[in-house]
């Protein structure tokens, strides 16, 4: 037994010197210890998405660092967050900036318990047919939504495997799932990361390491509200976010970054220990059905 406990506490080198192998507890506390002493890394915390992510983290007891390429914003959200937030400039098109992102967290906690790649961009506001697409803006968003993402979980694996836990997560999308949603660089590269989460969960499992992305429907963030606005040149914001609320199928409810900042949390937490190369969808049901248009029986002459 004194064996066994020894080989768990082994110590492994690492970049920044000694990360040791840990036990395993699973909280069971209530709000406020779902995250309690854990360390999170989040791309593109500095607004929409990222941002009410690592907010929520934070209210269940997480040390977060905010990675994002917004040097004027990200550090008055980390100032906003309080003292439990960080920030650190990171463009995840540059590994090298996501691997400094991830030493920056090793280094100011000790350890690296989530890391949320949810960095990314749209793409062409306007959908270009197939024919008239610009591979240059193609290769452009696949550098940020895909290669942003793989190094993250590259880096992210470099610190997590040794020590056996951690939880990696992604930001997919509805348009991950069907096609038609969005345009073709920023759709293709959606359905990569649903890709992408299944095959490394197919090695990082044996390290005791879980990954999964979660694939929320449209929701009115600035990035949102920005880009739909374009197809509105004469609508006002509080037109544009009824829009983009008025796209969801479940009566009663809207899709809202809360939404997804709480099934990040469900993930990150132990929770989800069992959980490992899954996609949640939070959709209201949109991506489950297609309903036939048929004519009512007065429309039928």
């Amino acid at each position: 037994m004194l064996r066994s406990l020894a080989r768990e506490f082994k110590f492994v080198a690492d970049h920044h010197g000694l990360l040791c192998k840990r036990p395993r507890f699973y909280s069971t506390g209530g709000r406020g210890s779902r995250l309690e002493g854990k360390v999170a890394l989040i791309t593109g915390a500095a607004s929409g998405l990222g941002k009410a992510t690592a907010h929520e983290f934070i209210q269940h007891g997480a040390q977060v660092v905010i990675a994002d390429i917004d040097t004027q914003l990200g550090p008055k959200v980390a100032n906003d967050l309080g003292s439990a937030a960080h920030f650190v400039e990171c463009d995840v098109a540059v590994e090298s900036q996501v691997a400094e992102a991830v030493n920056v967290a090793v280094s100011r906690h000790g350890r690296l318990d989530i890391m949320y790649n949810n960095a990314g961009i749209v793409g062409p506001t306007m959908p270009p047919s197939i024919a008239d697409l610009d591979l240059n803006e193609f290769d452009r968003v696949m550098q940020v939504n895909v290669r942003g993402a793989m190094a993250g979980i590259k880096h992210a694996a470099r610190v997590m495997v040794p020590v056996g836990s951690g939880s990696i997560l992604c930001t997919s999308s509805i348009s991950g799932l069907m096609g038609g949603l969005g345009s073709h660089p920023y759709t293709i590269s959606k359905h990569t990361i649903v890709g992408i989460v299944k095959s490394v969960a197919s090695e990082l499992c044996r390290s005791g390491v879980r990954i999964n992305c979660i694939s929320p429907a449209p929701i009115p963030t600035p990035m949102a509200v920005d880009q739909i606005g374009k197809f509105y040149p004469g609508a006002a914001e509080e037109q544009v976010i009824g829009i983009v609320n008025g796209l969801g199928e479940l009566m009663g409810a809207k899709c809202e970054d809360i939404d997804v900042a709480r099934a990040a949390l469900y993930l990150a937490s132990d929770e989800a220990k069992y959980v490992t190369g899954h996609n949640l969808v939070v959709d209201g049901g949109f991506t489950c059905f297609k309903t036939l248009g048929f004519p009512s029986p007065d429309q039928i002459v």
